[in-house]
């Protein structure tokens, strides 16, 4: 069965831990510099720079890579998965961002023209997707992450 601690020891948990949470606290400094205010909810947010499930994804994708071959069918399946994370992220999510946006827009202008009464939550989440420069920055910064760990670790 093994030891639950040895999870830390492995090059690929960690570089899949980090690879998430470092782009998850890189978008605290980028945010302040967008909007010249601290938000603290960007280290749980979807969306913005970088992409933190680009970053894990990559990161992981990478050190099974390193670990078990490049022609190996587990690093096979999972830049597949990689690939669709990424798709999804710059894709559907965005696209589903934008309709938050539309919705938002109509929601407000509906309620100020006292048609409906104003719902106890109005706003839909907008920034949901990422940007392809967004996805490219967290896959990077993955790549980077794994190959630190690799050198570090093994």
């Amino acid at each position: 069965m093994g030891n639950p601690l040895d999870f830390f020891k492995s090059p690929i948990a960690i570089a899949a831990m980090l690879g998430w949470m470092v782009a998850q606290i890189i978008k605290l400094p980028i945010g302040f510099l967008r909007t010249k205010k601290w938000d603290w909810a960007l280290l749980i947010n979807a969306g913005g720079m970088p992409s933190s499930h680009s970053s894990l994804m990559t990161a992981v994708t990478t050190a099974i890579g390193l670990n078990q071959g490049w022609n190996s069918p587990l690093f096979i399946l999972s830049l597949s998965i990689t690939g669709i994370v990424i798709y999804d992220a710059t894709g559907v999510r965005r696209q589903a961002g934008f309709h938050a946006e539309r919705i938002n827009q109509i929601l407000r202008t509906v309620v100020t023209e006292h048609r409906i009464e104003e719902p106890e939550r109005v706003e839909l989440l907008e920034i949901i997707g990422h940007s392809p420069a967004e996805a490219a920055a967290g896959a990077l910064l993955g790549i980077v992450i794994a190959f630190v760990v690799w050198l570090i670790m093994v």
